[in-house]
Parts: structure tokens; sequence; C-alpha cells
């Protein structure tokens, strides 16, 4: 573990635009505009010499930004700079400020895992974090192997329960027994990279901050599921900063990247011990509800051992599927609901009839339906005063279409694939239609995240994936006779711009 002198270990944090975000100076008024998907944010003119600076491309030391913006408090500069980062706009290297070291309890449940239980431990000897705010708990669950014999080696504070009681226990019994005002969940078939604590814990400078989590990587690559899991495990949350808020009140990070406030976490009863699959979602969602924020960080890396093999991926994705029915029946406020932007709906709805009657005008129809969408658009953007080009509208709005399609195809292939198959034979158009849909999915998947996978390996994985989870979402919708994860509310988005 690190000494007390963190410096040595610190490269600092430094921004830059992210392309192709530009800055635009209209009518007294200092933007920055997105173009996709498109938008704008207007900030204050007394940030014009740093996106001035930041325009250059280059990354720009937060050490150079601060002389740039004199008289304002060096927590309100680096705090506005992340709320960007958040947005979009920036991208960030080296380590955000941490000005104090908060005493850290890192809790590891674990169950006959003597290997992996090895690996994580020395990993975790391995942060770069002063020793002396630094905490190891290892809860063990009733081991039937040499688990706890290898703990034991470890200068780590092990905990040993006599009978066996599932990780939410085992995680809520170490919350009772920890020193440290931040506490830092893993799980034992995972191992931290060094900078772990160091990148999330700054998020906590803001007090509103109830729960931060990092990146779940994929620390192997042996195996096809391996390398499918990298890219596509439900437990990785992709590659940028995220937060909760009104308009994304489903937001969590899983259990086993996930730091929290003690005090809250007290205040709370920690993870419910009657779930097995789900705690973590259900205690980032009371966190909301308390007021607090979840944010994601994927900078705060972990790599977690995922189950290899093909009946141990199947039946992780049905026990995931088991819990959405669950956890909507206990959290009945938050409603799922299917965004449809209206442009884009009426697009498609012309594309599918101009294929369906072979009618050409009613294609021609469904383009000029886009460019007036790009036009209305393009009109609002310059009542602001801003400058953009109508074919880069248009472009922005095809693309924002093209995104609504493949959010409709993800849906119908995550909860509706296994009832396409079984209806094919009865229904074979629509079937077609349907399996068109889940292929457009993988696809889009495929080209998107880039698996070091052949694309018909990562295809017949992508569909087991899906056939898994949604068989446990209708056999827990069964179960309850609750059927709203399958069945969302429509709900019409308008556009912002």
């Amino acid at each position: 573990m690190g000494g007390t002198g963190m410096n040595e270990f610190r490269e600092p944090a430094s921004y830059r635009l992210r392309p192709p975000i530009r800055v635009q100076e209209e009518s007294g008024g200092l933007y920055l505009l997105s173009r996709f998907p498109l938008k704008a944010m207007k900030t204050h003119s007394s940030w014009k010499p740093v996106f001035c600076r930041l325009s250059r491309g280059d990354w720009v030391p937060l050490e150079e930004i601060f002389p740039l913006m004199s008289g304002t408090d060096p927590w309100k500069v680096e705090s506005f700079l992340q709320d960007l980062l958040r947005k979009g706009y920036l991208e960030q290297n080296g380590l955000p400020s941490l000005f104090e070291f908060p005493m850290v309890s890192v809790i590891v449940p674990v169950r006959n895992r003597e290997v992996d239980i090895a690996a994580c431990l020395e990993s975790l000897l391995r942060l770069r974090y002063p020793l002396d705010h630094l905490e190891l708990i290892v809860v063990d669950d009733a081991s039937e192997d040499r688990t706890a014999q290898v703990v034991s080696s470890f200068p780590v504070r092990l905990i040993s329960v006599p009978k066996r009681s599932h990780a939410s226990f085992c995680r809520n019994l170490g919350a009772q027994q920890a020193k440290g005002e931040i506490l830092a969940f893993i799980d034992s078939d995972c191992q931290a990279d060094a900078l772990w604590l160091s990148e999330l814990l700054p998020a906590f400078r803001e007090p509103r901050i109830g729960v931060v989590g990092g990146l779940v990587d994929s620390g192997f690559d042996a195996k096809a599921v391996d390398r499918y899991e990298k890219v596509k495990s439900s437990l990785h949350m992709g590659p940028w900063f995220k937060r909760s808020g009104k308009g994304n009140r489903f937001f969590y990070v899983p259990s086993c990247n996930l730091l929290t406030q003690k005090s809250l976490f007290v205040q709370l009863g920690g993870f419910r011990t009657d779930l097995h699959v789900g705690e973590d979602v259900d205690y980032c969602w009371r966190v909301q509800d308390r007021g607090f924020e979840v944010e994601y960080r994927p900078r705060g890396r972990i790599f977690h051992r995922h189950r290899n093999s093909l009946r141990g991926f199947c039946s992780r994705r049905f026990d995931y599927g088991t819990s959405e029915p669950l956890l909507q029946q206990i959290h009945r406020e938050r409603l799922k609901t299917f965004l449809v932007p209206p442009g884009a709906a009426v697009f498609w709805l012309l594309v599918v009839l101009s294929l369906w009657e072979a009618e050409g005008s009613l294609l021609g129809l469904s383009g000029f339906w886009a460019l007036m969408d790009a036009g209305a658009i393009l009109r609002k953007l310059r009542s602001r005063g801003l400058q953009a080009k109508l074919s880069e509208t248009l472009f922005a709005v095809l693309r924002s279409y093209g995104a609504f399609a493949f959010h409709a195809c993800a849906f119908v292939s995550r909860y509706y694939l296994l009832w396409i198959l079984l209806l094919f034979p009865f229904i074979p158009e629509a079937g077609a239609a349907g399996i068109g849909m889940h292929i457009l999915n993988g696809l889009g998947e495929y080209f998107f995240k880039k698996p070091d996978l052949k694309l018909f390996a990562f295809l017949s994985l992508f569909t087991l994936e899906q056939l898994s989870y949604q068989s446990g979402v209708w056999w827990g919708c069964a179960k309850a006779a609750f059927f709203a994860p399958v069945n969302p509310q429509l709900s019409i988005r308008l556009s912002s711009e």
C-alpha cells in the first residue's frame, strides 16, 4: 500500500474539449456546441480565456486553468469542469484533486474463493493510498475450502460468519465494524487498479454525492465469453462519466465497485439481505430517494473474473432478469417508460409504410419530414444567436432517428425475442420482423463496442444473453403476476432543442 506521501503517485488532472465540441461566441454569450447529440450549453463570459485555451485541442493541466479564472474559488472551477465532463463536453486525463484523505474501509465478502481472494487482496495491498487511512476487511461467508486460511496470511481484518448468509449480509456486517467514514465495496473475484480509490474518492467533495462507482472491466480474455463480457457485461456501465438525476431515476452502480458514505449507509440500513441479486440497484435507488446522487466515474477501475462457462453465463443472466420485476415491485414509484420522440416516430412510420405498400412517395415524404424537423431545430439554434449549417443539423437529426430505431430494436430484443421465436411458425411475417430487429440490435452492439470476437460468435453469445435474461424477467413477472417490466408506459418526448 502507498505511504503518506501521495503526490509522487498523482498525475494532476488535465482537460480538453471532447471532439467534435466547438466553442462559439454569439450576442455576448459563450456557447459550447455539440454536433451529436445536437445540443448547446451557454456559459458565463468569464470562462472565455479557459475555453480559448481548451480550443487548441491539447490537454490543459488544471494548474494552468486556475490562473485563467483568477478571483474564482478553485473548487468551484474544478466542480464546473467536472460538470462539463459528465455532460460530455470535456475529456479528462490524470487524477482529480483530493486535498484530504478520508479514512476508507474496503469490505470484501467471500465464500469458497481461496485463489481469487488472494489475487484480490494482493491488488488491494498495491493501492496507492495512505496506509494509515485505509482499513481492509474480509467477511468470510462460511467457506468450506481454505479461504479463511488464505485470508489469514494477509495483513487484513477477517470476520468469519458461522452459517452461510450471502453477500448482502456480509457487506452489512463488515460495515457495522468498519472504522472508515467511507465504505468501499469490492467482490472477492475482482482486482482493484492501483488508483481505484484515488479516482473515485474526490466525488465525495460534493456533499450531495451519496454513492460513487467505477468501471468494472474484464481481467481475462482466454475464452470467447471473457472477451464478450469485456464489452457487454451487465456490470460494465460504459466509458463516460454519469450521474443520477430527475431524468435517470433508474441509475445505479454495481456493488462490486461501489463507494458510499458510511453515515448514509447506516441511515438506510445497508443492503437488503432478502435480495440476493439486485441489492445494489435497490440501495442506489434508496440513496436517490433520500435526496443524494449516485455518480459513475469510469476511471475508478477494477477487473472482474466473470463466469466464463456457457452455463454460468446463462444462469447469471437469468438471475439478473428475475430481479427486475422484484425491484420494480419494491419501488413502484419508478415507472418504466419508453420514450418516443415524435419526429423520429413519424419518420419511421412513413418509412415502414413505404416499404409495406411499396410506395416511393411515402419514402420521399419521410425525407421531407426529416428536412422539416432539421429546419425547425436550426431556427431555434439561430434564434439563440448560434450559427449552424443545415447539413450538419440534418445529419444530427437523422442520427437521432437512428438512435431511436436502435433503442426500439434493443427493447424488442431484450424482452420479446423468446416470444418472437415461439410464435414465428404461426406468424412468420411478424416473426421475421422481430428477428430482424434483434439482428440489427446485435450488429449495432458489435460495431459500436468492437469486441475481440468474430461477428458470428458475438451474435451467438448476444442471443444467448438476451434469451437468458428475458426468461428470468418473464419468470419473475409470472411468479409475481406483475408485468410492468415488459409493459412500459409510452412517453412522448419533445425535442429540447
